[in-house]
């Protein structure tokens, strides 16, 4: 079959005429360096931003582009109980837009209210570009040494003691006869508390990671056993963290 042209793949064709970016945001504020070159290029091309918090995505967008027209881009911040927000995103696909969708911190639509604003994109038959970028999820199990295969992201856990010790015993169950990794998050001011109630209810052998400040100058990723961890007890007040859980 030498000399045969080869068929190409058909080009995509899409029901809208505008597009969606998923702009990855820095974890920290001294994180700039693990971000694609490619996203100035990606962000300059918006024209109408999605972002979770209006103030940070600003001030974000000037640090990473210096010469960044705020005021020539339409901006919304995502309210997914807003019928008038739903439905200028919808305009703006459309109408032909590129439509930035951002988060708080890392990739947009993991853990993300940007990711109902995909949903509708997809049903309305637009294209979606996600663009490379950090994400605390994926870069803490990677450097966590536990099950890669098999792993869970189930956000933050109960606030209330009991129910917080009763999720943790059932995480550490299911981990125990799946092999799967947890993964969960705390708000930084509650990081104590979720320290105490791990060190507290699981057993000595399980594996815990705790990563922290990922992608910043004082990044600290280790996994040990919770009984070593009760020996060499971390602090951990009001930093960003994450917490990995497996048997």
């Amino acid at each position: 079959m030498t000399g045969q042209p080869q068929a190409q793949p058909a080009a995509p064709s899409f029901r809208v005429p505008g597009s969606v970016l998923l702009l990855p945001v820095v974890l920290s504020d001294d994180g700039y360096q693990a971000l694609p070159e490619i996203l100035r290029n990606e962000a300059e091309s918006c024209d109408v931003f999605f972002v979770e918090e209006l103030r940070t995505a600003r001030r974000f967008l000037r640090k990473l582009i210096p010469d960044f027209n705020i005021d020539g881009r339409t901006w919304f911040e995502i309210d997914l109980k807003s019928t008038e927000s739903i439905q200028a995103f919808k305009n703006a696909l459309q109408q032909g837009k590129n439509i930035g969708i951002m988060s708080e911190a890392g990739c947009p639509g993991i853990a993300d209210p940007g990711q109902e604003l995909v949903s509708i994109a997809q049903s309305m038959g637009a294209r979606v570009r996600p663009i490379t970028g950090p994400s605390s999820i994926f870069l803490a199990l990677m450097a966590s040494g536990m099950n890669g295969q098999r792993f869970q992201f189930n956000g933050y856990l109960p606030v209330a003691s009991d129910q917080r010790k009763k999720s943790l015993r059932e995480l550490e169950s299911d981990s125990t006869r799946t092999g799967c990794t947890h993964i969960f998050i705390e708000t930084p001011y509650r990081n104590e508390a979720m320290l105490d109630a791990i060190l507290s209810t699981c057993k000595p052998e399980t594996r815990l990671c705790i990563a922290v400040n990922i992608t910043g100058s004082t990044e600290d990723i280790r996994t040990r056993r919770v009984g070593e961890w009760k020996k060499e007890r971390p602090v951990l007040r009001k930093v960003p963290a994450i917490f990995l859980l497996s048997v």
